[in-house]
């Protein structure tokens, strides 16, 4: 196989890199294009799909696939590692390449564990499977480091998640992955999310407004995505079936500043552009913690929601503040490109495109979801002792933080998709005096030699010659921590002394959790937490597989809503309306009974709460289930607190109806505005 493409220096342009970067020119920009940008076509899924599962047995998998078939989705079997068979009428495979061999699947769902997710991915590269479909949260972070240098030396895979619904074509009856069917039309706009909820709600806003979907993918949560919204804007762009454009965005990672340049060019280049619309989700978040989904937390270096919701606007994408505006939305702008106002019923005259045909284009050969956190930070004397413990003998002398130290850490690049070592002259982090330079997960080490890395970090932090080798010392005993205990950040503050040499003088360190969670690794690491210094709330709140976050401030609104991308924006929305959240809580995939009255629980523990806001879109879970939990919990725990309840989605008049019949002091309703004022009026005691 080819060797690993060259990844990029995205650098601060500084006075004092300029001349730096001329040194290593070579590695800021790749030599060739990477081979994996070869499989984007893959993602032009439609009636011809063949898709695969791997678990095919399984639970969820086989529930999924009963659904899907009686869609229309073409799935020619499944995998049981060693086992031949039949199950739903369709063969049983013992390997994905025996698979590979009898059906010629064209794609994979992968319903497996998050432990063993990158696995069964492996074998589908091996087997070179065109469209790879990870839907499993809880994928250990360096598994996922792992798989992407993998797929960097190979162009015959795409892989859509991990921790995501999936893709769907609407018109071609073809789902690979668990959304919620009876949400979806056929029709003309092309969707790309990274919340799964959040993306639900936009899919029936446009199903609504009477537009309907040409192809859905899913970017999710997870911080690694195999794909991303520019990929997902290059097949909208010439895909004849989409005539709009929607991007749902949230915290965490560059993928929308990327976006948002790529929207930038497309209106230089193209005289009638399809009209895009787009949300971003977590402006209200507060700075440094994960808001449920792996994620969303920002990393040094990384922009925050309000920078990537300015520059989605400056590049041409109409913005909302909640997804249901997104129908009537695109409606209007959809009449003014083509200068009507019947639109709805267009689709009756569409080309036959790529979700319809019934061969592939020719080309180049070839379970519901818990929440999961990632919010294991260690104290920093726990972080300075691993770092006295590393085989690379280190000077550290722990003191107060001064003016003149300088930030230096191992993080993720999501972009790259790859680790990447970040330097700023700012203690407390500056991107306006950083340098982010990313480096292949197969690296073995650091040494002065280390041209390309240790000059672009020194250059900037303005460290002379005589220290180079003292930071490659440093960088080499993060990148032995970050790689045995799987860490996602590790931050230290440097000090250069008088006497010419460099230490540590500060740290602190963030692990993942999934790697012990899902798959028992680095118990040590996990046994450093100490949930007696935590939140209460919140620690209860996780033993529930709730995410709880209690936020600063007088909020009297608490909120209970399923879905971290949708909870996110629920507080965002929220706040846009003139109220003041208590809380973002995610009752996780499902709001069962059971979680309903536990989060009614801890939500009302906060003396602050004075009205609450039920925000559920049922997809997976019917409206009528929810609504019957949610006056379950509430008469159980004999609450006098008003609840406003909003239902959308499967059974939700239903499920409205029941709400408002119960007798109870719960308020249903199913548009956002009008459940957004009733809250606020309540909670002002109105």
């Amino acid at each position: 196989m080819p060797g690993l493409c060259s990844l990029s220096v995205r650098a601060r342009r500084t006075p004092r890199l300029r001349a730096s970067l001329q040194q290593f020119k070579h590695f800021s920009s790749s030599s060739r294009a990477c081979d994996y940008a070869d499989t984007l076509s893959n993602l032009r899924i439609g009636a011809h799909t063949k898709v695969l599962f791997q678990g095919f047995t399984g639970r969820q998998a086989t529930a999924n696939a009963k659904e899907s078939l009686e869609w229309g989705t073409k799935i020619v079997g499944g995998v049981k590692p060693g086992v031949e068979g039949e199950h739903l009428g369709l063969p049983i495979f013992p390997s994905v390449k025996a698979a590979q061999e009898q059906a010629k699947p064209d794609a994979s769902a992968i319903y497996v564990p998050g432990d063993v997710t990158a696995n069964a991915i492996e074998e589908a590269i091996e087997a070179e499977i065109p469209l790879v479909v990870a839907v499993a949260e809880h994928v250990p972070l360096h598994d996922m480091l792992r798989i992407h240098s993998i797929l960097k030396t190979q162009s015959k895979t795409r892989l859509v998640g991990a921790n995501c619904p999936g893709i769907i074509s609407a018109i071609g009856k073809c789902r690979i992955g668990f959304q919620p069917l009876p949400c979806f039309a056929p029709g003309k706009i092309g969707i790309v999310a990274k919340s799964g909820t959040l993306s639900y709600e936009t899919v029936a806003s446009i199903t609504r407004a009477g537009l309907g979907q040409s192809l859905c993918i899913s970017m999710g949560g997870d911080p690694l995505a195999g794909t991303n919204f520019v990929d997902a804007l290059k097949i909208f762009e010439n895909d004849p079936d989409t005539e709009g454009i929607v991007l749902v965005g949230e915290i965490g990672g560059t993928a929308e500043m990327d976006a948002a340049e790529w929207i930038t060019k497309y209106h230089r280049r193209t005289t009638n552009p399809k009209p895009i619309m787009a949300l971003v989700g977590g402006r209200q978040a507060p700075p440094g913690r994960i808001m449920g989904h792996a994620g969303a937390w920002t990393a040094p270096g990384e922009p925050g929601p309000e920078e990537k919701y300015k520059a989605l606007e400056r590049a041409g994408a109409v913005m909302v503040n909640h997804p249901e505006k997104f129908g009537e939305g695109m409606k209007t702008l959809l009449s003014n490109r083509f200068g009507t106002t019947n639109h709805g019923s267009a689709f009756a005259n569409q080309k036959r495109g790529m979700h319809t045909m019934r061969r592939a284009t020719p080309g180049r050969q070839g379970h519901s979801p818990r929440t999961q956190s990632r919010t294991l930070y260690i104290k920093q004397f726990q972080a300075l002792d691993m770092l006295k413990k590393t085989t690379i003998p280190l000077t550290i002398n722990e003191t107060a933080a001064s003016e003149s130290d300088l930030h230096l850490s191992l993080t993720l690049d999501r972009s790259a998709l790859s680790p990447a070592v970040v330097a700023s002259t700012s203690a407390s982090f500056d991107s306006s005096s950083s340098v982010r330079i990313p480096f292949a997960y197969t690296k073995r080490g650091f040494s002065a030699s280390d041209s390309d890395i240790i000059l672009g970090v020194a250059t900037q932090l303005g460290l002379p010659a005589s220290a180079h080798a003292k930071l490659a010392k440093i960088i080499q005993a993060l990148w032995q921590i970050f790689k045995k205990k799987e860490a996602f950040v590790l931050e230290v503050r440097v000090g250069y002394t008088a006497e010419e040499a460099l230490e540590v003088r500060g740290a602190r360190f963030g692990f993942d959790d999934a790697a012990f969670k899902s798959s028992g690794r680095q118990e040590d690491v996990h046994a450093l937490r100490n949930i007696k210094e935590e939140v209460p709330e919140e620690v209860e709140a996780e033993r529930g597989g709730i995410v709880y976050v209690k936020l600063d401030g007088e909020g009297s609104i608490g909120t209970l809503v399923n879905g971290a991308g949708l909870a996110m924006n629920t507080v965002d929305a929220l706040t846009h309306h003139g109220g003041s959240c208590a809380n973002f809580l995610d009752t996780g995939g499902k709001a069962t009974s059971d979680t309903v009255k536990s989060s009614f629980r801890i939500i009302t523990s906060d003396p602050r709460v004075k009205a609450i806001f039920v925000n559920i879109f049922g997809g997976l879970t019917r409206c009528d289930m929810i609504a019957k939990g949610i006056i379950i919990a509430f008469r159980d725990l004999e609450m006098s607190v008003p609840v406003v309840v909003r239902l959308r989605g499967t059974n939700e008049e239903r499920g409205q109806k029941m709400i408002a019949e119960s007798g109870l002091p719960l308020h249903a309703f199913d548009s956002f505005e009008d459940a957004a004022k009733k809250v606020i009026s309540l909670a002002n005691g109105q």
